[in-house]
C-alpha cells in the first residue's frame, strides 16, 4: 500500500475488526481520560465504550466542573457506574500541576492515561495563561506536564500490572501529515505564531503530540510505559465549533463520523493485548498501526522538543 492510498484509507477506513467487545476485563485498574466531558473523551468513558463497564476506575479530567459532572451522570445513567471529576485546564501549567497532585493524593497506581483533550483552530488572539499558542500550549505542552507529572503513578501501575504495563495514549490527529516542521518562533505569542494562522498553528501541535508520545516511549519504555499516538479518525464532535469555512456543514456530513467511532482506535491502543508491545507506534481507524508524519520519526527533532518542553516547566 501505498502511502498516498495510506491517507486515504484514513478518511474512508474499513469497518473496524476491534469493538467494546474486545476490550478486556479492567478491574483493578484506574485510568485518567482527559477531556472526557464532550466528543471523543466521553465516548471513551461511556458504557458501550467501555473503561467503565470493563470495571476501570476512570477519572474524568477536565476544565469545567459543571460540564464534567453533566457528563459524569450521563455516563452514570448509561452504566449505573461513576467516573471521578479531577478538574485540570491544560492550558495553564499550574492547573496541570494542581491537578495532578490532586491525582496523586488520591492514587498511587495508573494504569491507563488518555491524553485526549484538545483545541482546534480557536480565534488567533488566543493564547495560554502562560503565553504559550493556545493550540500547542495545551494540546502537547499541558500534556507533556501532566504526563511527566504522573509518571511516578504509572510506574507503580506498571509494576503493579499483571502485564508489567502501564499505558498513555495521545491523541493526535491526521493534522500531524499536514506540517513541515516546527516553527519553533511560533510556540509564544508573536509575529511567526500569528502569520502561521490558525489551522497550520494546529497541525503542529498535533506533530507535536506524536513526537511527545515518541519520546515518552523511548525514555520510559524499559520502565513498563506503552506510550503511542493515534488519530482517531474524523469525528463528529464539537472540537470543530471554531471552524467556519464555507461548506463546512455538508464536508462535515459527508466525511465526519458518529462520535462513537472516536474512541476505538484510542481504546485499541490502551487496552488491547495485541497493543502491549507497541511502544511508539501511531494508529489510525480503524485500529490499525500505520506511519505518522516522517518528521515525527526524526530523533533530533523529538530530543529537541522535550528539552523545549523541560525548559518551560521549570519553576512551576
Amino acid at each position: 500500500m501505498g502511502q498516498a492510498t495510506s491517507y486515504i484509507s484514513q478518511f474512508f477506513p474499513a469497518k473496524p475488526k476491534f469493538t467494546a467487545a474486545d476490550v478486556p476485563d479492567l478491574t483493578g485498574k484506574v485510568a485518567v481520560v482527559t477531556g472526557g466531558n464532550t466528543g471523543i473523551g466521553k465516548e471513551t468513558v461511556k458504557a458501550r465504550i467501555v473503561l467503565l463497564s470493563r470495571n476501570a476506575k476512570v477519572y474524568l479530567a477536565a476544565r469545567s466542573k459543571t460540564k464534567a459532572e453533566s457528563a459524569i451522570q450521563d455516563v452514570h445513567t448509561a452504566t449505573g457506574k461513576m467516573a471521578l471529576f479531577l478538574e485540570l485546564d491544560l492550558s495553564s501549567l499550574a492547573s496541570v500541576k494542581k491537578a495532578a497532585e490532586e491525582f496523586l493524593s488520591k492514587e498511587t497506581k495508573l494504569h491507563l492515561l488518555f491524553n485526549n483533550a484538545g483545541v482546534m483552530v480557536p480565534p488567533i488572539n488566543e493564547v495560554t495563561a502562560d503565553g504559550y499558542d493556545l493550540q500547542f500550549g495545551t494540546n502537547a505542552l499541558g500534556h507533556f506536564y501532566f504526563t511527566e507529572l504522573l509518571m511516578p503513578a504509572l510506574l507503580a501501575g506498571a509494576t503493579s500490572s499483571s502485564d508489567k504495563k502501564a499505558r498513555v495514549v495521545t491523541t493526535s490527529s491526521f493534522g500531524n501529515y499536514l506540517i513541515k516542521d516546527i516553527n519553533w518562533d511560533s510556540l509564544k505569542d508573536g509575529p511567526a505564531r500569528k502569520k502561521m494562522g490558525p489551522q497550520a498553528l494546529y497541525h503542529q501541535s498535533k506533530l507535536g503530540n506524536v513526537l511527545i508520545a515518541r519520546e515518552v516511549a523511548k525514555r520510559y519504555g524499559d520502565k513498563g510505559i506503552v506510550s503511542t499516538s493515534v488519530n482517531p479518525g474524523n469525528i463528529r464532535t464539537d472540537l470543530s465549533r471554531y471552524i467556519t469555512t464555507p461548506g463546512w456543514g455538508l464536508v462535515s456530513k459527508l466525511l465526519l463520523y458518529p462520535v462513537n467511532y472516536g474512541a476505538i482506535t484510542q481504546l485499541y491502543a490502551g487496552t488491547s493485548p495485541q497493543t502491549v508491545d507497541a511502544n511508539g507506534k501511531f494508529f489510525v481507524p480503524w485500529a490499525r498501526e500505520a506511519q505518522p508524519n516522517p518528521k515525527a520519526l526524526d530523533p533530533e527533532l523529538g530530543e529537541r522538543l522535550w528539552k523545549w518542553c523541560e525548559d518551560q516547566v521549570k519553576g512551576h
